[in-house]
């Protein structure tokens, strides 16, 4: 196998369902049929390149914290100041310019909602300007995992309208020091879950056993390669809002989740009179023009066109990473 189709599969088949066992690594080797040594290189160079977050967990929110979205209306000549401002707190995970009057999106997180409302009071005093709190209510799909030649159909929940949030489970201090563990992504070594082992205190089949648990009962969402999709060519980044009727917020934000493309969908609540938009997704293309075609086709056959819309373009990253409970 050569090296860069050796890079597509790692990046695109193992996003999700990676191997929970004492050598990860050599199981995905064996199930490509390469050596565990070149499996190590490749993602360790694909670290380098940034096209790799990390590899690891993706937390449920606001099953073992709390978290919200945030945005900020900041003047044009203050942006890079109080981008810089966000940025500096670890509470924040994601923090992006987009095409709108509020023009800072940032995603914070904390273990609880206490530490996470005290860091949103923090982060106002030093830009010197409110923000807008739009925490998650429903979700009807989160997963920045998707195909990345589009042939692999996505897969989303069934019944998620019925799917109640359930209430954050409180962290025992192994459960914590794991969390804090798996923030960093597995290490790069033949037996990653004996050195995080080795981190938080116990035994490495504990370790693994908690992680599978977790994943069954949802707590993580996904595990395996974190990909950078703005590196892999994913660079038009558009944040679709729509105003839509309370009662009719399910049916079509279930509909927009089975939309191909679409990599996130949820709704938040509104802050009349300064943000109307209930519903949001987002769409991630290779191309603007692409992207503005997609949303335009969905619109139109979801029948749409009734509903306030805006789509918020991502123009500059001033911060992307995992989030940060413990």
């Amino acid at each position: 196998m050569t090296d860069d189709a050796l890079d597509f599969r790692l990046l695109n088949d193992f996003q999700r369902d990676f191997p929970l066992c004492s050598a990860p690594f050599a199981e995905l080797a064996s199930r490509l049929g390469v050596a565990e040594s070149a499996v190590l290189r490749v993602l360790e160079a694909l670290r380098r390149e940034g096209k790799v977050a990390r590899v690891g967990a993706v937390f449920a929110p606001k099953r073992i914290g709390a978290s919200t979205l945030a945005a900020m209306a900041v003047p044009p000549e203050k942006l890079a100041e109080v981008a810089a401002a966000v940025t500096r707190f670890p509470e924040v995970n994601h923090n992006y310019e987009r095409e709108h009057h509020y023009n800072l999106w940032f995603v914070v997180t904390a273990g609880s909602e206490g530490r996470l409302q005290a860091a949103l009071g923090a982060i106002e005093l030093a830009a010197g300007l409110s923000l807008l709190q739009l925490p998650l209510l429903q979700e009807y799909h989160i997963d920045l995992g998707f195909s990345l030649d589009g042939k692999t159909e996505k897969a989303v929940p069934g019944n998620v309208l019925r799917r109640a949030f359930v209430p954050p489970i409180p962290l025992g201090e192994l459960e914590r020091r794991l969390v804090m563990a798996l923030q960093e992504g597995l290490p790069l070594f033949i037996r990653p879950f004996s050195v995080l082992a080795s981190r938080v205190g116990c035994d490495e089949s504990e370790v693994i056993e908690r992680i599978r648990r977790w994943c069954a009962e949802g707590i993580i969402k996904r595990f395996g390669v974190i990909v950078r999709h703005h590196e892999l060519g994913y660079t038009a980044n558009a944040m679709l809002v729509h105003d839509v009727p309370d009662e009719l917020v399910g049916q079509i934000g279930e509909s927009l989740a089975r939309e191909a493309g679409v990599t996130l969908c949820y709704q938040r609540p509104r802050v009349p009179p300064k943000w109307p938009y209930n519903l949001f997704c987002m769409l991630h293309g290779q191309a603007r023009a692409e992207v503005e075609t997609r949303i335009a086709e969905l619109r139109a056959r979801l029948q749409l066109s009734e509903y306030a819309h805006d789509v918020l373009f991502s123009l500059t990253r001033f911060k992307q990473g995992g989030a940060r409970y413990a």
